[in-house]
């Protein structure tokens, strides 16, 4: 079995000045799993740059309000709401809330820099 606190794994900012901390992954687990899921912060009034993926994601939101935004589609999104995003959309992510905006961010297959292009 393998575990993991939130707070004690390492963030890092993402392109888009977003808190990332990426839970499970291949390469963190010894190759057994072949998808990732990574715990993503954005601050209040804050925006994920647009970008497209080579990959699917699934984004579940933990905490906040937000508007998803995929390719010419947007909705509002909210805590215990879940998205699906296909290969190769167009997609970003704003925090229209007070607090920040909370989701786990699954990609699969596991997400790599290079399956990913921001604008």
């Amino acid at each position: 079995m393998n575990t993991k606190e939130i707070q004690k794994i390492e963030s890092f900012s993402g392109y888009e000045g977003t808190q990332i901390r990426q839970i499970f992954a291949p390469d963190n687990t010894d190759n057994v799993i072949r998808y990732s899921i990574a715990h993503c912060t954005i601050n209040p009034g804050k925006t994920t740059k647009p970008h497209t993926m080579k990959t699917s994601e699934v984004y579940y939101i933990l905490e906040g309000k937000g508007i998803i935004h995929v390719n010419e589609e947007q909705k509002q999104v909210t805590k215990d709401e879940s998205v699906f995003v296909a290969p190769n959309s167009r997609q970003y992510l704003e925090n229209i809330g007070e607090i920040d905006l909370v989701a786990l961010c699954i990609v699969d297959p596991a997400w790599k820099q290079e399956d990913e292009v921001i604008e």
